[in-house]
């Protein structure tokens, strides 16, 4: 099992999908790729979740799991997710840091991230450098137009 995880800007455009599915499909044919961690935080996340979706026809071997910052009910959460999961332990943290709990924790599964970052600033920034501090391979979506 390889695993991807994402980190991107809150609002992206929708004319990165077409990169994105090239990247996507690049992750499963290529390295092998089967597992996918998403936030639900933004317009990225659900692009991403939206993709992968499609991707499930033709690569039904791959699992799609959105990863909760907060205990459904806490939080008003979309209902729509196939699968979802909370991290170990975000039962114990302030609400503040659930995010970062949440991407430490997706980050930490990741074998290969894909982001979205058109700024060196913001949560997205901040989790690709520490990704490239862990040597874990960053596709930049904004980098391969």
């Amino acid at each position: 099992m390889k695993a991807c995880t994402f980190f991107g800007h809150r609002d992206c455009p929708n004319t990165i999908k077409e990169k994105l599915q090239d990247v996507l499909e690049e992750l499963i044919i290529h390295h092998h790729v089967d597992t996918f961690y998403i936030g639900n935080q933004g317009q990225f996340d659900a692009l991403v979740y939206r993709t992968l979706q499609e991707l499930k026809k033709p690569h039904p071997h791959i699992r799609v799991t959105v990863v909760l910052a907060y205990i459904p009910g806490k939080k008003t959460e979309d209902d729509h997710y196939d699968d979802t999961i909370l991290p170990d332990g975000i039962e114990s943290i302030p609400p503040r840091y659930a995010i970062s709990y949440r991407n430490d924790w997706m980050l930490k599964k990741a074998d290969y991230v894909v982001t979205y970052i058109t700024h060196p600033f913001g949560g997205a920034a901040q989790y690709a450098e520490k990704a490239i501090r862990q040597k874990k391979p960053v596709i930049n979506l904004v980098d391969t137009q």
